[in-house]
């Protein structure tokens, strides 16, 4: 068993540099943290115990949907092992944002899919600059060369 400090899961879980975000098996909040308030703009009281349609976009909810029962029927997800995964997101004030998450399951009893815990960061400003950069290397690429 590892020695886990005192205090630690209560300075991770109220900590507001990342989002920590759980679900119950039907996808519906049963966590938000001040990171989730921060970066979404909707309360602790707003998120609980809605489905999670709220932070994804309407194009997408089809697509995550789909994947969050295929993830909740088998037990396994692409994204459990430490991979990230980046998605387009949505604030209180529908902006849509870029966050990057990794998800873990929780299981029940029996060890069956119970939900997911997703830690969440904001990473619009990165995205943005690198979406910029590779438009001014496209354009470089394009601009006819002297020589």
């Amino acid at each position: 068993m590892i020695a886990v400090p005192s205090g630690l899961a209560d300075a991770l879980l109220t900590s507001a540099s990342d989002a920590i975000i759980a679900t119950d098996r039907n996808g519906t909040v049963t966590f938000w943290n001040p990171g989730a308030e921060r970066i979404f703009g909707f309360s602790s009281d707003e998120a609980m115990g809605q489905p999670l349609d709220f932070i994804i976009p309407e194009n997408l909810r089809a697509r995550h949907w789909a994947g969050y029962r295929h993830t909740m029927a088998t037990g396994e997800s692409r994204y459990g092992a430490g991979d990230l995964l980046s998605v387009p997101a949505l604030t209180k004030s529908g902006q849509r944002i870029s966050v990057e998450f990794t998800i873990v399951m929780l299981r029940d009893a029996h060890g069956l899919p119970d939900g997911t815990v997703a830690v969440l960061r904001d990473v619009t400003r990165t995205f943005t600059e690198k979406l910029a950069l590779r438009r001014e290397i496209a354009e470089l690429q394009r601009a006819p060369r002297s020589g």
